[in-house]
């Protein structure tokens, strides 16, 4: 069974008929489908194949459309529905998207048509530009028939949101859905790859700025509803009564609030039914305008213990819950009574309310002492609704009565007050047994703090130092460095140092010209000195040969660094180039084709490898001497260097052929030009030794993937290609090379 699960599942169809808990297990899948919609600067791609579609999580910056056709490679995952995590987009061709569905609302409502490409009709409530975190988009709220849908809008440009206000449009886009903490259907959203697809039918009949300006006191004059949502019963325990005002059921994992103006007689842990209208608020589902009527059972539940953090994700809302906290403060209101609770450094409150009670026959707040580490058990309710993405979000917790808070323990002995009175009786010892050896203690002091202070001074300096060197041997940047090294004379000397190069750059601070100023030059191993290190403003108390002593030895810390710097670029730049054409050299194209096919496959894009083979090299060298060769050779690579854009990579392979890595490309068109404006370079004469040499080159290309997905098999192909093109040449006229 355990080799089965390691067959990745092949088509949409198969990752949709599975349940939530076989999503769960990460189980591997390799399918294709199409792309309906892409956000590249979040993580949000909806695919689609036939009559299946899911969400998967991608990652951000691609170059996916709606209608291009890719193979996802990835493991599934499950919220509200089955999901897929991309491990890897392979972009396998350009095409169109689905032709779209038309459902009506209540199919939506449903999930009937979850993550499908839709077409909906409705008319505008609200247009706006909004931000969430990172991301900046265009959010819409319709009217459509039987209910409201929200549409998510790529793009930022707000210029045609007036016009859209109060139209009959037509949306086209994916369903997507809004979601609670718990994971549950709170409404319906669409996703929309631009203002394209959002079409307007018929144009709204006053813009707000036409409209007249209504008397506040009038405003219901245009109110009008048709409201035809069907009443609905549900049934659970009551953990959560306030007459008049909500009741609270619970059936399992599922709690639902509930609104009522019932006041009838009912306890905490009957069952009971609730008839009423399902709405959304805070995004979630509740019931409104109920009916309540107990069912003569007893059902009591048991509040599921819970810390801040699974509190504060939401999932746990309108569950009946027990956590601990302590208390730093009381209120009473004239509504509610307030437990302010401190959970390790995180606040939140426990509520009871009493709206409708008058003060005469108010229970008295049950006094906790501020301090008390206590336990409270009641409704999870969240201040500002959910939070599906999971940031934590502000709670309340609902008491029922007062017996839901539980004194675990007592405010500990060690308060302020307690303290402070320790600390003074402490004090007034410390005073009476130190007066007698005052004058004793104070001259050890004075000397031990002299001799700590130096010690430390030197400590320090050996600290920089060592820190200083290990930086030159770990190639940190060369100016981080000289500047360490100014700091370190500056401690030494107490007094402001800097660093002057003789290229003009300045490290350290500025100081007023009117100081007095040291310098000491940096010596350098190749020839003049590299620069100088420079103080000033130093007190007279500094002896000459402590800031001599200082200077020098920061002298020799930059000629060290400098020297070390230039040794490691000119290495770095010898393992990378060409020693005689400066251009890359075969280990270095190697290392950019492999980041180039890395990164192509990540984004699903194409890239170019690019064969050049200097035609009749061999003759070059015959008959002009290996000098003319080595000059021809530079000349060539350098024409060629400049028929190239930036990001492309020209490399010298060996002998007489190149390489180029061309990352960025569209298409097979785009890497023919730009190998044609290579072979182009090769028309004019090459003036060389007092010759007028004419040549041309041999030039192949491959794409990736189309060609070779491996960097072997995309240097065979690009190889392969220059041969023949090269065999399909006639020999080079010798008679064309001449002396000037």
């Amino acid at each position: 069974m355990a080799g089965a699960e390691t067959v990745p599942l092949r088509t949409l169809r198969d990752v949709r008929s599975l349940t939530s808990a076989e999503a769960r297990r990460a189980l591997t899948v390799d399918f294709e489908a199409t792309v309906t919609y892409y956000d590249p600067t979040g993580k949000d791609l909806f695919v689609q194949d036939g009559d299946q579609a899911i969400y998967v999580f991608a990652k951000p910056g691609g170059s996916l459309v709606p209608g291009d056709r890719i193979r996802v490679q990835g493991t599934t995952d499950s919220d509200f529905r089955p999901d897929v995590i991309a491990q890897k987009l392979t972009l396998l061709r350009h095409g169109d998207p689905p032709q779209p569905a038309h459902p009506d609302f209540a199919q939506l409502i449903r999930a009937d048509f979850d993550c499908m490409r839709v077409t909906m009709r409705g008319r505008v409530r609200s247009a706006n530009v909004v931000r969430d975190k990172a991301e900046t988009n265009i959010y819409l709220t319709l009217r459509v028939e039987g209910g409201y849908i929200d549409a998510l809008v790529l793009g930022q440009d707000g210029s045609r949101l007036k016009d859209l206000l109060d139209a009959d449009v037509e949306i086209t886009g994916a369903v997507a859905g809004k979601f609670d903490n718990k994971m549950q259907l709170a409404g319906i959203m669409l996703q929309a790859p631009s203002l394209a697809d959002v079409k307007v039918i018929r144009p709204a009949a006053r813009t707000p700025a036409s409209l007249p300006v209504t008397p506040m006191d009038q405003i219901l004059d245009g109110y009008s509803v048709d409201d035809r949502t069907q009443r609905v019963k549900v049934r659970g325990t009551i953990t959560y009564y306030q007459p008049g005002a909500a009741v609270v059921l619970q059936d399992g994992v599922r709690s639902l609030w509930i609104t009522t103006l019932y006041e009838g007689p009912l306890r905490i842990g009957d069952v009971a039914d609730a008839a009423g209208f399902p709405d959304v608020r805070n995004n979630y589902a509740i019931l409104t305008e109920s009916e309540i009527s107990a069912v003569g059972l007893v059902e009591p539940v048991s509040p599921a213990r819970a810390d801040w953090i699974e509190l504060a994700s939401g999932r746990r809302a309108f569950d009946l819950v027990s956590t601990e906290g302590k208390v730093l403060v009381m209120v009473r209101g004239a509504a509610q009574d307030e437990y302010v609770l401190d959970s390790n450094g995180r606040l939140f409150s426990a509520i009871y309310r009493h709206p409708d009670l008058p003060a005469s026959v108010l229970p008295a707040m049950k006094r906790v002492a501020v301090g008390s580490h206590v336990r409270v058990t009641g409704i999870c309710t969240l201040e500002h609704g959910s939070d599906p993405l999971g940031d934590p979000v502000a709670f309340n917790i609902m008491l029922r009565g007062f017996d839901d808070v539980q004194v675990v323990q007592g405010p500990s002995w060690l308060n302020v007050r307690h303290l402070s009175e320790v600390v003074g009786l402490l004090l007034l010892v410390v005073i009476v047994v130190s007066a007698r050896g005052w004058r004793l203690e104070s001259r050890v002091r004075r000397q031990a703090t002299t001799l700590a202070t130096r010690i430390e001074a030197e400590a320090e300096m050996e600290r920089r130092r060592s820190r200083i060197l290990e930086n030159i041997n770990s190639g940190r940047e060369l100016p981080d460095i000289l500047e360490q090294i100014a700091a370190l004379v500056a401690f030494a000397v107490k007094a402001p140092c800097w660093c002057e190069l003789t290229n003009g750059v300045r490290l350290g601070p500025v100081v007023p010209e009117s100081l007095t100023v040291v310098r000491k030059e940096i010596p350098s191993r190749p020839g003049p000195p590299s620069g100088a290190m420079c103080v000033a403003g130093f007190s007279d108390r500094i002896s000459g040969a402590t800031i001599e002593t200082a200077l020098s030895m920061g002298v020799r810390l930059a000629a060290l660094a400098i020297d070390t710097r230039g040794l490691y670029s000119d290495l770095v730049h010898r393992s990378e180039f060409d020693l005689l054409t400066d251009v890359h050299n075969r280990f270095a194209l190697e290392k950019k084709l492999d980041e180039a096919i890395l990164q192509a496959s990540h984004e699903a894009q194409i890239l170019g490898m690019i064969y050049i083979d200097l035609d009749d090299f061999k003759g070059v060298n015959d008959n002009y001497g290996h000098r003319a060769g080595d000059l021809f050779l530079q000349e060539a690579a350098l024409r060629m260097k400049h028929q190239l854009r930036p990001g492309d990579m020209l490399a010298r392979m060996g002998g007489d052929e190149f390489g180029v890595v061309v990352p960025v490309v569209r298409s097979r068109a785009d890497l023919e030009e730009i190998a044609e404006r290579l072979e182009r370079s090769f028309d004019q004469p090459f003036a060389i030794e007092g010759y007028a040499l004419r040549a041309s080159a041999s030039i192949g290309f491959a794409l990736y993937p189309q060609d070779g997905d491996t960097p072997d098999t995309l240097l065979s192909a690009a190889d392969a290609a220059m041969y023949v093109a090269k065999s399909t040449k006639s020999p080079i006229d010798k008679s064309s090379l001449r002396p000037r």
